[in-house]
C-alpha cells in the first residue's frame, strides 16, 4: 500500500514497480488526469494556465520536472513557483488568474515519500466529486495530447515568496508594528524543507531575531517531519539554551505550525488553532468558528466565550472549508496546526498562523507558557495501528461503533465516541495506510490510557 490514490491527490513512494508506487510513469498518467479534467472544465478557452510548486524533498525537482512537462504537453501553460510551499501557491492559482493548481510535496510524510495535491481555480482542494473524476481520468488513460505547435508555454516565477509574505503582512489583524516593537527571538525548525526559507524571510520583515535550526532546503529531513512533540527535542532544548521567546516548527510544505513555549514545554499543536482563533475573536468581537472531528474541544470553549459557535466537520481540508462556507467562519482549521483564514484564503497557512500568533503575543504582553496556561487544559493522544492489505478497516470500525452503541457515537467520518470526559476518534487516513486513533482527556495520562485500551480491543479484533 506505497501508492495511495484519494480525492485529495495521489501519494506514494518513490521508486519500485508502477501501479506499486509513485514511478515516473504514476506522476505522468496522473498529471494527465488532473490536466484532462482542467481542459475539460476550461472548453472553448484559448488558454488555460496551472500553477505548480514543491516541496524540498529530494524527489521533488524529478517529480515536478514530470508533471510541468506533462502539463505542457496538453498544451497546458505552466507558471513554475519552484520551492515552495503549499500555502503559498494555493494564493498564487487566483492571483495569476491560473485554472488550477499542484503541489508536489507528501507533506508530514517521511523523505521517501511524495505527491501530487490538486486545487482548483481559487486556489483550494479539488471537491470529493472532481477528485472522482480525476481517478477514473487515469484509470481510463483517456488522454489527448497538443500538437508541436500548441504545447504549452513553462514559465519560472520565483517571486512569489515576497508576494505571499506581503500578502500576510497586509491582512489588517496583522499588527505589523506591534510585533516589531516586541522585539522577539524565535527559533525555527524548518525541518530542511522550504519552511526554512519562508519563515526566516516572514520574521525578518517582522524584526523578529530567527535562531534558525534545520533551514537548508536539501530534502534531508532530521528527524520525522510530522511535528510531532517526540520529534521535536532539539528544537525545545535549543528554546532553553538560546532563551527564545518560543519556538516555531513547520512541516515540508508549511501548512501545519507547531510552537514550543520558553521552557522548552510544547505549545500544543492543538492550540495553535486555539491562540490564532482567540485573537481573531477577540479582535472581531466574536464569531464562528470550525474545526475537524479529530480537533480538541479547546476551539469549542474559546468560541463559546467570544459569543460566537462552533462547528465540527469531516477530517480534511476541503471539508473543514466547506464547513467554514457553510457557518460564515472567520477561523478555522484542524487540530494538527492547520491554520485557515478566511481574510487571506481558504487554506492551511503557517505564514499567516505565524503572524497572527506574533500578533497575539504582542497584544497580551505575557509569555508563550502564560499564554498556554490561561486555556482550557486538555490533552491528547495521537496514535496509529499500521494496516496490511488483507485488514478490513471499516468491519473494525464498524465494530466499535456497535460495541460502545450506548455512547455518542458520531459516524460522519470513521468513528468518534464522545464519552463525559473525554473522547476517542478511529478513522482510516486518507493519506497514510494507517488507522489514525486520536483521544482526548483531562490528563494526558487518561488520554494515553483510553488510546492504549481502544489499541489493543482493535488488535483482538485483528487477530
Amino acid at each position: 500500500m506505497t501508492l495511495i490514490k484519494s480525492i485529495s491527490g495521489i501519494r506514494g513512494t518513490i521508486g519500485g514497480k508502477t501501479a506499486d508506487n509513485l514511478t515516473p510513469i504514476d506522476a505522468v498518467k496522473f498529471a494527465s488526469a488532473y490536466g484532462a479534467f482542467i481542459k475539460e472544465r476550461n472548453k472553448g478557452k484559448e488558454s488555460i494556465k496551472v500553477v505548480i510548486g514543491r516541496d524540498a524533498r529530494i524527489s521533488g525537482k524529478m517529480i515536478s520536472s514530470l508533471v510541468a512537462n506533462t502539463l505542457v504537453g496538453l498544451g497546458i501553460d505552466v507558471v513554475d513557483l519552484g520551492l515552495s510551499t503549499t500555502p503559498t501557491v494555493e494564493v498564487a492559482v487566483p492571483l495569476e488568474k491560473a485554472d488550477g493548481g499542484i503541489i508536489l510535496t507528501a507533506s508530514h510524510n517521511p523523505k521517501q515519500w511524495n505527491a501530487l495535491k490538486l486545487l482548483n481555480e481559487k486556489g483550494e482542494f479539488l471537491n470529493g466529486a472532481e477528485g472522482e473524476k480525476i481517478l477514473a481520468l487515469a484509470e481510463s488513460e483517456d488522454f489527448e495530447f497538443a500538437a508541436v505547435d500548441d504545447l504549452g508555454v513553462y514559465t519560472k516565477d520565483t517571486t512569489y515568496l515576497h508576494k505571499h509574505i506581503q500578502e500576510v503582512l497586509n491582512l489588517e489583524l496583522v499588527d505589523v508594528e506591534a510585533i516589531k516593537k516586541a522585539n522577539f527571538k524565535v527559533i525555527v525548525d524548518g525541518v530542511n524543507s522550504t519552511g526554512g526559507i519562508f519563515i526566516p524571510a516572514l520574521l525578518k520583515e517582522l524584526n523578529v531575531e530567527c535562531v534558525e535550526l534545520y533551514c537548508t532546503p536539501n530534502g534531508q529531513f532530521p528527524h520525522n517531519p510530522e511535528p510531532l512533540k517526540e520529534h521535536l527535542t532539539d528544537i525545545s532544548n535549543l528554546v532553553v539554551k538560546e532563551k527564545a521567546d518560543f519556538g516555531i516548527v513547520v512541516d515540508p510544505d508549511v501548512d501545519r505550525l507547531a510552537l514550543i513555549s520558553e521552557d522548552g514545554s510544547m505549545f500544543g499543536e492543538e492550540y495553535t488553532l486555539v491562540a490564532c482563533a482567540d485573537y481573531v475573536l477577540g479582535k472581531l468581537g466574536g464569531g464562528n468558528t470550525v474545526s475537524n472531528l479529530s480537533s480538541s474541544r479547546a476551539l469549542r470553549d474559546v468560541t463559546q466565550k467570544h459569543g460566537g459557535t462552533y462547528t465540527a466537520s469531516a477530517v480534511g481540508e476541503v471539508n473543514v472549508v466547506i464547513k467554514m462556507k457553510e457557518t460564515n467562519t472567520v477561523i478555522g482549521g484542524e487540530g494538527n496546526g492547520g491554520i485557515i483564514y478566511p481574510a487571506s484564503h481558504y487554506g492551511r497557512d503557517s505564514l499567516v498562523g505565524v503572524a497572527l500568533f506574533l500578533s497575539h503575543l504582542a497584544h497580551k504582553k505575557i509569555s508563550c507558557k502564560a499564554l498556554r496556561d490561561s486555556y482550557p487544559s486538555y490533552f491528547m493522544s495521537k496514535n496509529k495501528i499500521t494496516l496490511t492489505p488483507a485488514i478490513d478497516v471499516d468491519s473494525i470500525l464498524e465494530t466499535m461503533a456497535s460495541k460502545y452503541a450506548n455512547e455518542e457515537v458520531n459516524t460522519i467520518d470513521g468513528v468518534k465516541i464522545d464519552f463525559a470526559d473525554e473522547w476517542i476518534h478511529l478513522r482510516k487516513s486518507n493519506t497514510e495506510p494507517i488507522i489514525r486513533i486520536y483521544t482526548e482527556a483531562k490528563s494526558q495520562q487518561a488520554a494515553d490510557d483510553l488510546a492504549n485500551r481502544f489499541i489493543e480491543e482493535i488488535k483482538e479484533i485483528i487477530k
